[in-house]
Formats: structure tokens, sequence, C-alpha cells
């Protein structure tokens, strides 16, 4: 382009002009058109006219349709004139009308319909229907997924946490009970029965359960300090530490040191979560390194005192924390900055009362709080100074009661509580415009605990506080979940198979553990007679105490073990001298033992003479002769 280029302006073109001009171009060709074949037909007809006897009044008919057909061509051409001085894209452009349109007034419009038209609309009928279009957008309420429920049992006591992934494929539920339940839309059938149960946390509460943003882990907060991450098959990825209950600043040691509260995952960052306990410090982890945890966030009080944080959330972009403590305020932080928070109100709720949510809407701008007073507030973080709106009426008893937003952020939704037999639990709507109580669901009759509406499947999960997890959905609003378990069959239970024979049939394959064959009597005996093990003569039982170094059934003791050992033969030496003297010819020959030790004091072996008792009574002294 070079230098002479720039003191030039770009050559613009009018598109809008241009079509004009294609467009009106095409309209007086196709009415030239047209006129030409007028022309031609008007010509045929005036020499049928002339063929025929009556010529007088045949030419004054062929005038008469000469006249109408060119009034009725001028009147074609002054309103094809009009519309393309009014419409742009209208007019037909293409061939002329075939002949049986002649002496009719013609309408472009008309060309471009192929077939039959439909009856033509009434307007009343056309603004109710723009009306009722217009109603249905305006109003949030109609897109709410009420008309069809399922209920899962999960146990007898409250369900107190409610996951489900990002896909809407998997729903877990945990609660009272400690047990964690596993939920598969796509592989359950009409019985709605849990694939998976186990219990992660031993005997403490499941308090939270929450899906990763990838959908393949989940976090599991109970009642004890340590949180674990669990797969999608139930099995440990990694557990929190325990940190020093000891230390006076919690920021010097590696974990949690009393009860957890609630967790959550970062939306965007793989791998990071945050829990909050009652050691007054909100914690952020990473799963590769269980030992220690991330950041420590310590909200105070504006005494500068300790306070425990009752409830925990990442913002949608996962830049700021928001904690709910039970002092009533809410403190917001940087994810980046643990020294002081980035908003402070104070009185966001009752002191004293267990704020049991905070949560952000979808656009980031919003926080909802669910109060331990009965309340549900709404909050502009870019005005973080007083509520938004605030609602009261909404009892709650226990220490996890939800609220969400609407997937279009138009509704807010929370659950109430209920004393048993005193009513049944509901899920309220909100609009988040103008914060009105726009609409109730009766769920059961016990408490509303937990509440959970997933984007992709446009279904709403409840937990409630007598151990039903039910999904409400619509099936011309809502996608899979529960639509794909609904519509298949309970399977039968199939019987047991009753065996011809009482002996066990291994499953393996292999032949070592195959049984044999049944042979016939007689080529079994000529087998086992071959067998030495078989054919060898059964030992007799034993008689008495033990023979031939067998023992008999009595023995079962140490020296029966030996006897049976060393194998003793009590036949021979029934004389126990004969038996000893055996050996005196041996011990004289070979003295080992016993002559070496009196071979100084008593080199000739002298044995005690043994008397009679006659010579004993004789020798006996005086005094015992008196004494008897």
């Amino acid at each position: 382009m070079g230098f002479t280029g720039f003191g030039k302006k770009a050559r613009t073109f009018d598109l809008e002009a241009m079509f004009e001009q294609t467009r009106r171009t095409a309209v007086e060709r196709s009415r030239k058109t047209l006129e030409a074949r007028e022309k031609e037909e008007e010509m045929s007809r005036e020499k049928e006219l002339r063929q025929n006897e009556d010529i007088e009044p045949t030419s004054s008919r062929s005038n008469v349709v000469r006249d109408c057909s060119k009034s009725s061509s001028r009147d074609t051409s002054s309103s094809e004139s009009e519309e393309s001085s009014d419409s742009s894209d209208d007019e037909l452009i293409g061939p002329p009308l075939p002949p049986k349109m002649v002496g009719k007034p013609v309408n472009f419009m008309d060309e471009d319909i192929l077939g039959a038209l439909p009856p033509p609309l009434n307007e009343e009928e056309e603004a109710e229907e723009e009306e009722e279009e217009e109603e249905e957008e305006e109003n949030p309420v109609h897109k709410i997924p009420d008309s069809h429920e399922i209920t899962l049992k999960h146990g007898t006591k409250t369900v107190s946490a409610l996951g489900l992934d990002p896909s809407g494929a998997r729903l877990v539920t945990g609660g009272y009970d400690y047990d964690v339940k596993f939920w598969d839309f796509a592989g359950m059938d009409a019985a709605f029965k849990a694939f998976r149960s186990l219990q992660p946390c031993e005997c403490h509460q499941i308090k939270s359960l929450q899906y990763s943003n990838t959908g393949d882990m989940i976090l599991v907060v109970s009642g004890s300090s340590q949180a674990k991450v669990i797969d999608r098959d139930g099995f440990e990825v990694m557990e929190c530490i325990k940190g020093d209950q000891y230390i006076v600043d919690m920021a010097n040691t590696k974990g949690h040191t009393a009860m957890l509260h609630t967790g959550s995952w970062h939306p965007k960052i793989k791998g990071e979560f945050m829990t909050c306990s009652n050691d007054a410090t909100v914690r952020t982890w990473e799963v590769e390194n269980p030992k220690k945890q991330k950041s420590v966030f310590k909200p105070r009080t504006m005494q500068g005192k300790k306070v425990i944080p009752t409830t925990c959330t990442y913002s949608r972009d996962g830049n700021l924390i928001a904690a709910a403590c039970q002092n009533g305020s809410i403190q917001i932080w940087d994810r980046n900055l643990t020294v002081h928070p980035k908003f402070h109100y104070k009185q966001a709720h009752d002191s004293g009362t267990d704020t049991s949510c905070v949560t952000f809407s979808y656009d980031g701008n919003v926080l909802a709080s669910r109060g331990g007073d009965d309340s549900l507030k709404l909050w502009d973080i870019r005005q973080f100074n007083k509520p938004l709106f605030s609602a009261s009426g909404l009892p709650t008893m226990f220490p996890m009661t939800d609220c969400c937003f609407s997937p279009d952020d138009k509704l807010i939704v929370t659950g109430t509580s209920v004393q048993r037999g005193c009513g049944s639990g509901k899920l309220v709507f909100f609009e988040r415009r103008t914060f009105q109580r726009v609409y109730e669901i009766d769920i059961t009759d016990a408490s509303v605990v937990r509440c959970l509406w997933h984007p992709k499947l446009n279904q709403i999960m409840v937990g409630t506080g007598n151990g039903l997890a039910k999904v409400y959905y619509d099936p011309n609003k809502s996608q899979r979940g529960a639509k794909l378990c609904v519509v298949k069959t309970q399977r039968k239970a199939k019987q047991a198979e009753t065996l011809t024979q009482d002996y066990i049939i291994t499953p393996h394959a292999l032949p070592m553990f195959r049984e044999p064959r049944q042979r016939s009597t007689r080529k079994q005996l000529e087998k086992d007679r071959l067998d030495p093990l078989k054919s060898h003569k059964p030992e007799p039982p034993v008689a008495g105490p033990g023979r031939g170094g067998r023992v008999g059934t009595h023995g079962g003791t140490l020296s029966s073990y030996i006897v049976k050992n060393i194998a003793l033969d009590k036949t021979d030496d029934s004389n126990p001298r004969e038996a000893i003297l055996r050996h005196a010819k041996a011990a004289e020959d070979n003295p080992y033992w016993v002559s070496p030790a009196y071979s100084k004091t008593q080199p000739k072996t002298m044995f005690a003479q043994v008397e009679s008792d006659d010579e004993e009574a004789k020798n006996e002294p005086e005094w015992k002769k008196r004494k008897i």
C-alpha cells in the first residue's frame, strides 16, 4: 500500500441499496413477462371469438375482456409498485403465472406458497398466543419441574447429604445412619435400589457430600475432624491429617482438630477443596498432599476473637471464599489472601444461630444465606453493606438446611422443617427479582433438609428427615436422570435352582477342580485294589490305655503325645529286679555313670543287709517295747 494510501478513505458499499435495486429490477422483469403472456392470450381469444357466427356481440365481449384484462393488469402493476415500495423481499422472482390466473388480480405474495393455505388466524387468537408465550417466558414458575416424582429409600434416619455428579448420571446420599449410598439412574429399574452402600467414616454422621468438577471424586465430610475423598466406586483416595489440639495458633498445625461442618470443591482447579471446623478455621486442601493443608483462614469477630464457621463455599469463579459464623456474621476472603477478609458483615443473621448454607448465584454477583434464625437473605457482593431482600418464617431445625438457585438464576429454593406429626415439610420457591414467595411443594410429613437443582438435568433432588430422597422432574422439561429408570420394568427375582445331588459343584473351569465321572462299582474296586493306601489293611482298635506305641482315645495330652512318639513297649520286663540286674554285668565292665563317684570313699561296693521282721523286733530298745 505504501505511504500514498494513508490519506484516503476506504470505499463503502450500501448493501441495502444494492439489494433494493436488484429486487426492483427483478420485479420489473417479471411484470413485463406477465404482460407479454397476457397479450398473447388475448390475441388467441380474439381469434376464437371472430370465428363465431355472432361477430358483433363477440367483439363487444372481447372489448369487455380486453378492458377487464387491461384494468386487472393495471391493478396488478399498481399493487406491485406499492408492494415494491413497502415490502423488501416478498415478491417472486421467476416464471410468470399459469393461464388460469389470467383475468384475476395477481398477488406476488401467493407465488411463494406451494399447496393449500391454512385458514388464517384471528387477530385475537394470535394476540392471546403471543401473550401466553410472553407469560411463560416471563413467569419462572412454569419452568419448575414438579409434575412427576420418584422416591429413593435411603434408610430410616435423616438424609443429611446429597451429591450429584456434573453429568447427572449418579446420585450419592448420606445420612445420620453413617451410610453413604450410590444410585445410578441409568442402571436402576423401577425398584429404585442403590447399587452400593458403605460407611466411609465409621460411626460418624455424614454432613456433606459433593462431587468434584470432573466427577471422578467425592468429598465426604462427617462429624470427625478428618475429611475423606473417595472415588466414584467408593474406594478411599485420601484422608486429611488430624492436627495437634494442644497448639494455640491453629495456623501452625497441619490439620483440623475438632468436628467438621461442611466442605466444598474448587469449581475450576482440579483436586482442591475446602473444609470448615469447630476449631475456628477454614482450610483448603489438595488431594495430592493429604499430610498438610494448603492455606488457613481464621474468622474473627470485630474485637479480634475466634469465631466458629458453620458453613463455607467458593464463588463461581473460585476467586472468593465465603463463610458464615456462629456470631451471625458473613465473611468473604480473597482466595490468595488469608489475613484479612475482603468483605465482612457482622450482623447478617442472629448471633448464636448456626447459619446452615451460603451459596453464590450463577452470575456470581449475588449471595444467598440460609440462617438458623428461620430466615433467607439475599446479598449483593458489590455492595455488601445490607441485604437486598430478606424472608422470614422459614423454620429450620438442622444445621445443614440448604438453599440453591435455579439454573436460570430467576428462583431461589429452600426447605422448611417441621416437628414430627405437626404438618409436612415444604420446598419453598422465591423469585430473585422481587423475592416474593411464588411457589411451594409439599414434600412429606417430615423436615426438608437438603435440596439440589441440577442445571443439566433440570431436576430437583430433596433429602428429608425420615430417610427418603425424592427426585422431582418433568417429562417435557427435564432430561435423562430419573426419566431413565422410571421406564424400566422391575426385574423379577430369580428362583433358587435346586441341586439334584448333595455335593458342591465348583465354579472353576480347571481340570484339577473338576469332579471325576461316576464309574461302575467293579472298575472302581479294581482301581482301589491297586492303590497301596486304599488296599492297606486297617489297623485294629487300641485296647486299653495304649499298645504298640499307639495311644487310646483318652490320650489327648502332652504326655500321651510323648508316649506316642517314643513308642514305649510294656510287653517285656514284667519283673523290674530282673530288668535292672540284666545290666549289672555291663555296668561292672564299663563303670561310667555311678562307680566313679564312689571310687575313693568306697572302692569296694558294699550293700546294706536287709533284716527280717523277727530280727528287727529283737533288736528294738526296751523303752519301745514298754511303750508297745
